[in-house]
């Protein structure tokens, strides 16, 4: 690589090393890979490496994909002035992404996306709720219970509650009867998650609605909420379980294509049949962006309703990049694949 070649560093905790970590930790074998298995984006996006490699060389950028337990002397050794840092996984649990802008930081380097404080606190979603309450943003209310008993009672709910672990991905160790009626039952999901996961559970109020994901990449640095994505996530049920999410990444979603079973949710533009919901979505984006900085790469789940009442679910700054919603999102919003958007939003930070 030429000196001073401007470069994008993508770092990337692979599922293979997640998983090893944690067996070795005592995670019971098939935790362990439910729990690694949140991390398929980059067992997914490493089959692409050629290609963002490719796209970069267009743009006059070099391209370095590191595994995050080499990013720490990688990134000591980058050139402040010609690096640019994508993390590609967050967590601050069982996840160890969050480390890496971080580590960017501490070596004055340039980064795409939040700061490191926000990769922290949206994993911890008691935390982040409580943030977002305080911004006035439409999050429900939420307890919180450790193995069986209320560390924060949950508010009181007529049409009953959602249990979810508080600091795994979303979808993970979410089962069929995640939606109680009755807070004993809550209590008793908030012991298997803490036998099989070791964390916390949320408990919040159950909103009804349709899911929503909106997704969002600035191609240009002062790209704005017009360019997010807002789109119905219909996957045939009223969430989706460990078992979808694992049908669709990583080499059970590769098996899934090879045996003709894969089927992707559908989506549809939530403009076409509720615009209001569409800009009241942009507004919430909008604050979201000034009250926690979120910038350049972040997705947000919303349940919303017929009548246009917007639930606020929880954000991420580090969406599933080969997941197929953000791909759709690249190519209806920008017209590009997802390596040409990755590497011409680098161009344009590092140009």
């Amino acid at each position: 690589m030429p000196r001073n070649q401007p470069r994008l560093i993508l770092v990337h905790e692979p599922e293979k090393a997640c998983f090893e970590r944690l067996a070795a930790d005592g995670h019971a074998p098939e935790r362990a890979a439910e729990i690694s298995s949140y991390l398929a984006q980059s067992t997914d996006l490493a089959a692409e490496f050629d290609a963002l490699a490719a796209a970069c060389d267009k743009r006059g950028l070099a391209f370095a994909p590191v595994e995050l337990d080499e990013a720490a002397g990688v990134l000591a050794g980058a050139d402040r002035e010609a690096t640019l840092v994508w993390t590609l996984t967050d967590g601050v649990a069982y996840f160890r992404g969050g480390a890496a802008p971080a580590l960017a930081r501490l070596n004055g380097l340039r980064t795409i996306g939040a700061d490191d404080s926000v990769f922290a606190l949206c994993q911890d979603k008691f935390r982040s709720g409580a943030v977002l309450d305080a911004l006035g943003l439409p999050v429900p209310r939420a307890g919180l219970a450790r193995d069986g008993n209320w560390l924060v009672a949950p508010p009181a709910s007529q049409a009953g509650w959602f249990v979810k672990p508080n600091r795994l991905g979303a979808k993970i160790g979410i089962w069929p009867d995640s939606r109680v009626d009755d807070l004993g039952h809550a209590l008793e999901l908030s012991r298997r998650v803490f036998a099989h996961y070791r964390d916390d559970v949320v408990v919040q109020p159950y909103v009804p609605g349709r899911n929503v994901r909106a997704s969002f990449l600035g191609l240009q640095p002062d790209t704005g909420v017009e360019a997010l994505g807002i789109a119905f996530v219909e996957s045939g049920g009223d969430f989706q379980t460990m078992a979808d999410s694992l049908a669709l990444y990583g080499d059970t979603g590769v098996a899934a294509k090879a045996a003709g079973t894969y089927a992707e949710p559908e989506l549809q533009p939530v403009a076409a049949s509720q615009p209001a919901a569409d800009r009241a979505i942009r507004a919430m984006a909008q604050k979201l962006i000034g009250g926690l900085g979120l910038k350049d790469v972040f997705s947000i789940d919303v349940r919303l309703e017929a009548d246009d009442t917007v639930h606020l679910i929880e954000f991420e700054v580090c969406p599933g990049l080969p997941c197929f919603d953000f791909r759709a999102y690249c190519a209806s919003q920008w017209g590009l694949g997802l390596a040409d958007a990755m590497a011409e939003t680098a161009r344009t930070r590092l140009g």
